[in-house]
């Protein structure tokens, strides 16, 4: 039997929070992210959007492959977006591959080159160039795996079971 009382666990409600719709993403920012999310399921791949790493910054977009690879991609849907914006080669410490997604209009020359290059508007994506590989150390690929388990399983079981407590912490 459920206790209201029961505090609710602050990681779950963090992957809730971070899977609901913040208002920080512009139209062409959802339309990069739904494209790119079709490109990645086409390819096989698992993909989560917003989750956050051990440092405290947060991908925009994270990809597991079938064989287990970590991709972190990082949406810009303008110059200005990509200019405000320097995280980016934090990204590595968590990913085998780190890819920009853009839309088809976007001056991709100033993108950088040791980075991989997606394009993509609402309806799909293609991936243009693929980074070199920098493998993860095994340990950060565990905890980069279970982090993304444990953020889909619970915003998944948070859709379909939100509950009053929850509601309750959402206002």
């Amino acid at each position: 039997m459920t206790n209201p009382t029961d505090p609710i666990d602050p990681e779950a409600l963090r992957a809730l929070n971070a899977a609901l719709a913040d208002g920080r993403q512009s139209d062409p920012a959802r339309a990069i992210a739904r494209g790119v999310g079709r490109m990645l399921r086409r390819l096989g791949n698992a993909h989560i959007a917003e989750l956050s790493l051990a440092n405290g910054r947060r991908a925009d977009m994270v990809s597991l492959t079938p064989k287990g690879d970590i991709w972190i991609i990082e949406i810009k849907s303008s110059l200005e977006d990509f200019r405000a914006d320097q995280k980016w080669p934090e990204y590595w410490d968590y990913a085998d591959c780190v890819l920009f997604a853009v839309a088809p209009d976007f001056p991709t020359a100033i993108l950088p080159a040791q980075t991989g290059l997606i394009l993509a508007d609402r309806y799909g994506g293609e991936i243009i160039r693929m980074p070199e590989r920098q493998p993860l150390a095994p340990a950060r690929r565990r905890s980069m795996q279970l982090s993304f388990a444990r953020a889909a399983a619970l915003r998944l079981a948070y859709a379909l079971d939100p509950g009053v407590a929850l509601q309750n912490k959402l206002d």
